[in-house]
């Protein structure tokens, strides 16, 4: 029976609606590995879809589920990259780990407030819990601590915030900070909103295997401080989203405690390898930064919207974003009671650590554990079939998962090169079984593959390098 109230189902009319959402839900997820991998080409008419859908005023009556649902399941969503698919191996695949759909709608449906320990602490010791199991995977001592973001961007910026707080004067505008020409743009942009000017983040240069050069960074660094302004932060990469690249962070470690500066390592891609032994060794130094940035819904297969920042020191999180309020409540003074409002950026948020605690607790660490082993295994796998294709080169290795190549024609200029490249890569992806980007890598266009999907497995790899073999003898 209905309550009359619109806002408010009855028990009865919300069962229905959830068991209707869900069945769609399962069978959408069932239907990934079938579904095309991009469902924006034109031949879905996604952009049409678009902008039949736009609406100038919100509607004054409800309307009946049903053909709502129906919009979304038969041509909303189907009009996007299927970037939860084994196909997906563009950009940084976020595979949308199933478990954490149901954390996430238990809770929006308990909506209870997390943002200080005192309203729910039970709910906020499950999430200061995931802190500590990342504090652990990354090598970070007991005493370290840090929060769940929205994604990297915030991560990243509230680092370059503690850094500023930790290493500069209220003045600050004289500050710099470095980051690779293969370091992640929200670092620039982070550095923006923290207040600096944009000249004051230093492009250092890359060697030959996309890492920050040392030699360069010595050298900025000097004569930074001859000119008079205040070298404070170097951000290093843990695999950059151009090339997969890991900077020499024990290097870079040994520099930045000579010179004083705070090391952040942007792993949002690549830290979650650290669960691995070959990802330990690749990432080597990981621990001895300041801070550090994850991406569950990278590494960890999470749904969108899991990001991660970890600091060494996490009093310096609380100096630097903490302040105070008449209305609020008592702040806690135990280590092990954490109010994330007085270490972030934020004060209501959701309850986005369910997710991540509710998934590892279902499956386990070792489960996550395996499937980043296969991706290494499946990334050396590729670059090697690739390799063997006549004309192929490998323009960047893989050292974590992805990895960069071209195909080249004795000859041929580089605006031909490129050309070809990217009707190489469009022939691959029109076959809609796999989706994969390119990139820049400096005038040269470049198509990377990068394997991350837990649903991503070898007969998916094999299935692209179908694609692509195929690609190379219709050119």
């Amino acid at each position: 029976m209905s309550t009359g109230l619109p806002l408010e189902p009855s028990d009865d009319e919300l069962r229905r609606l959830l068991d209707d959402a869900v069945r769609r839900v399962v069978a959408h997820i069932g239907s990934l590995p079938s579904q095309p991998a991009d469902g924006t080409a034109e031949a879905h008419g996604a952009s049409a879809l678009a902008r039949a859908l736009i609406e100038r005023e919100a509607p004054e009556k409800g309307a009946e589920a049903g053909p709502l649902l129906d919009l979304l399941f038969e041509k909303a969503i189907p009009a996007s990259f299927n970037n939860a698919g084994p196909g997906f191996m563009a950009y940084i695949p976020g595979g949308g780990q199933p478990y954490a759909a149901v954390a996430d709608l238990i809770s929006a449906g308990v909506n209870r407030y997390v943002g200080v320990f005192a309203p729910a602490p039970a709910l906020v010791q499950l999430e200061t819990n995931v802190i500590r199991w990342f504090v652990r995977a990354v090598g970070y001592p007991e005493s370290a601590g840090g929060f769940l973001t929205s994604g990297g961007s915030l991560a990243n910026f509230s680092a370059v915030v503690a850094a500023r707080h930790e290493k500069l004067l209220e003045n600050f505008l004289k500050g710099t900070l470095y980051v690779s020409d293969q370091g992640h743009h929200c670092i620039r942009k982070a550095a923006l909103l923290a207040g600096f000017p944009a000249a004051n983040v230093r492009e250092i240069p890359s060697d030959p295997a996309f890492r920050m050069r040392l030699d360069a960074l010595q050298s900025r660094v000097a004569a930074d401080r001859a000119a008079g302004f205040t070298p404070f932060l170097v951000a290093a990469s843990a695999g950059t989203t151009n090339t997969g690249a890991v900077d020499d962070l024990d290097a870079l470690a040994d520099f930045a405690a000579r010179e004083g500066l705070w090391l952040h390592t942007d792993a949002a891609y690549g830290g979650f390898f650290a669960l691995t032994a070959r990802g330990r060794a690749a990432l080597s130094g990981l621990e001895r930064a300041d801070s550090i940035v994850l991406d569950p819904h990278k590494g960890l297969f999470m749904p969108y919207g899991s990001g991660c920042l970890l600091v060494k020191d996490p009093a310096a999180l609380r100096r630097s974003h903490s302040v105070q309020a008449h209305y609020m409540p008592g702040m806690q003074d135990d280590a092990d009671s954490v109010d994330f409002c007085e270490i972030s950026p934020e004060l209501s948020r959701n309850f986005r650590g369910l997710a991540v605690w509710l998934s590892i607790k279902l499956c386990g660490l070792a489960a996550f554990r395996a499937s980043l082993d296969e991706k290494l295994d499946l990334a050396m796998e590729a670059v090697e079939a690739v390799r063997g294709i006549p004309g192929m080169t490998i323009v960047a290795e893989p050292q974590l998962s992805l990895f960069a190549f071209r195909l080249t024609v004795p000859g041929a200029s580089r605006t031909e090169m490129n050309r070809l490249n990217r009707d190489l890569m469009d022939r691959v992806n029109a076959r809609q079984r796999v989706l994969l980007t390119g990139t820049l890598i400096g005038e040269d266009f470049a198509i990377r593959m990068c394997i991350l999907s837990f649903r991503t497995h070898a007969d998916r790899v094999r299935m692209a390098l179908e694609d692509l073999r195929e690609a190379v003898r219709e050119l």
